[in-house]
């Protein structure tokens, strides 16, 4: 069976993929194709159910929960940190200002949503929010991926960590983006599919030299800095990747749930989220 694999050509994301990328895991008679485009087009794919397996926005999950379940390993959470909005200088508030943003449907602008509802939004992508906010078209810039740790060479100020400021608020890890997987594989496939997931991740911690000499190559403006490359991906390929925990699953329900009350996302989110939490309930029903 082919299972298309869709995430994003960041290090983060190579990192935690290698060992499926370079053939290096049993995958169980799957035959596994990696699909490579940013977090924006991966979001929008997943609304139509395009590809079997895909790195999403937890933002853009309620959106998708009737063809998706969120798998178990491969998800990005900041701990007391997360993404970024940054400026030339620094600004009173952000209420009424041009703000870059890496897309509207990114856990990022979610999050940049409930910390200042009154923002004016410009979509632009990823890679090129530092250079809208050098070049003056937008006063702040939400920063995601390797620019949160390479603004300072550009001389932009931080005006405030998403993550920084949702530990504060709720005492809970930032979940960001997750890997997805299609119900209509059925229960054997998606729990091969958890197993692989796990094992890559569990194989990129435990080679991990070996893992970020694959990643390095995807790490835009900071490859030529191997310790800053290694420091992005610590912040998020590590032990939650493998299992969000009470807590990280318990931040993703609060998220969604804020997101929906204070009408950023327009759907209401499911009850059940989780692959495991999926199967065990439909093994409770047998």
């Amino acid at each position: 069976m082919l299972i298309r694999i869709a995430h994003s050509p960041d290090a983060d994301d190579a990192f935690m993929f290698y060992p499926l990328t370079a053939g290096i895991l049993d995958t169980e008679g799957l035959q596994i194709e990696h699909v490579l485009a940013d977090i924006q087009t991966l979001n929008e794919h997943a609304m139509k159910g395009t590809y079997e397996v895909s790195a999403v926005s937890f933002h853009v999950y309620p959106y998708i929960s009737d063809k998706y379940l969120v798998l178990t390993s491969g998800g990005s959470v900041g701990d007391g940190y997360g993404p970024l909005v940054v400026a030339k200088e620094g600004l009173k508030s952000l209420k009424g200002e041009k703000v870059a943003v890496p897309g509207l449907l990114t856990t990022a602008y979610l999050v940049l949503k409930l910390y200042e509802p009154e923002i004016e939004p410009v979509v632009y992508p990823f890679d090129q929010v530092l250079d809208a906010v050098l070049s003056g078209q937008v006063k702040a810039g939400l920063v995601i991926h390797e620019g949160q740790l390479g603004y300072k060479d550009k001389g932009l100020l931080k005006l405030v960590d998403l993550g920084e400021w949702w530990k504060f608020q709720t005492g809970l890890p930032l979940p960001l983006g997750c890997n997805v997987v299609r119900k209509d594989l059925g229960n054997e496939v998606i729990r091969k599919i958890e197993r692989l997931m796990k094992k890559s991740v569990e194989y990129a911690l435990s080679h991990r030299e070996e893992a970020l000499s694959f990643a390095i190559k995807y790490a835009r403006d900071i490859k030529e800095d191997r310790a800053k490359v290694d420091k992005f991906v610590s912040m998020y390929v590590n032990q939650r990747t493998l299992d969000y925990g009470e807590d990280g699953r318990r931040a993703v329900r609060l998220l969604l749930d804020l997101g929906y009350k204070q009408g950023i996302i327009k759907v209401p989110p499911p009850k059940v989220i989780f692959s495991d939490e999926d199967i065990q309930t439909q093994d409770e029903a047998e």
